[in-house]
């Protein structure tokens, strides 16, 4: 019989990976999907192919490319499960800070190994849930070109598939209000990919090893990339 994981006082799961450490909040994660899905439709046209690839239970990392600042919220609202993302500490500002972190996300410190940030990442992925990563890093072209090794750390640690997720909006610069944004009511594609095992099944997780999965990661989702924009003739 599975034994259910304990609460602390203000509800929130106490994670298995680590003593003391709370796991994001999985109902948070729920409202924050709808919310999403609110948003997103409201200000723009999402598109969405490919959802039914996302695995329906058990931990999976939806990979995604970065070119826009709502690449993030976009797949968090239209994704078929709710999902946790990984995001910039810098972002936990004001206000914006206790949402966040109320809608079950991941503040991460990008300076140095934030273990913290680390134990409640393969806490989501312990308690079946899915995790969501931008593995460029940071916000640029949106092609894969550079690939950090944390994706694979996760994939290999937490025995989890990795869905490819092209985010696809108008390079156009009217109607934009926001630099950084598609135009308003303009059209974006979102494109989930196959599922696929990054490591080479024997479980290692060493340096060698890691490096080999982030190769094997890099080659699937570039070509998930390529895929998706001839299918969208974005």
């Amino acid at each position: 019989m599975r034994r259910h994981p304990r609460r602390g006082e203000a509800g929130r799961q106490v994670s298995r990976s680590g003593p003391g450490v709370a796991n994001p909040s999985q109902r948070g994660a729920e409202v924050g999907r709808r919310i999403g899905v609110g948003l997103m439709y409201g200000l723009w046209k999402p598109r969405v192919l490919g959802a039914w690839r996302v695995p329906a239970t058990g931990p999976v990392i939806l990979a995604v490319n970065h070119s826009h600042n709502i690449d993030g919220p976009m797949v968090m609202g239209v994704a078929p499960r709710p999902a946790h993302f990984l995001i910039k500490q810098e972002a936990f500002v004001g206000p914006l800070g206790p949402f966040l972190e109320g809608i079950g996300q991941v503040r991460v410190d990008r300076s140095t190994a934030d273990r913290t940030a680390i134990t409640r990442a393969l806490g989501v992925l312990a308690d079946g849930g899915v995790l969501g990563i931008f593995p460029e890093g940071t916000r640029g072209e949106g092609d894969f070109a550079s690939l950090r090794a944390g994706l694979a750390y996760f994939a290999v640690r937490g025995a989890a598939p990795v869905v490819p997720v092209a985010v696809l909006g108008s390079t156009e610069r009217r109607g934009r209000l926001i630099k950084g944004l598609p135009p308003l009511r303009s059209r974006v594609d979102v494109v989930f990919g196959d599922p696929f095992d990054a490591g080479d099944g024997s479980g290692r997780r060493t340096r060698k090893a890691l490096d080999e999965a982030t190769v094997r990661i890099q080659e699937r989702l570039t070509g998930h990339l390529e895929n998706a924009r001839r299918l969208t003739g974005r």
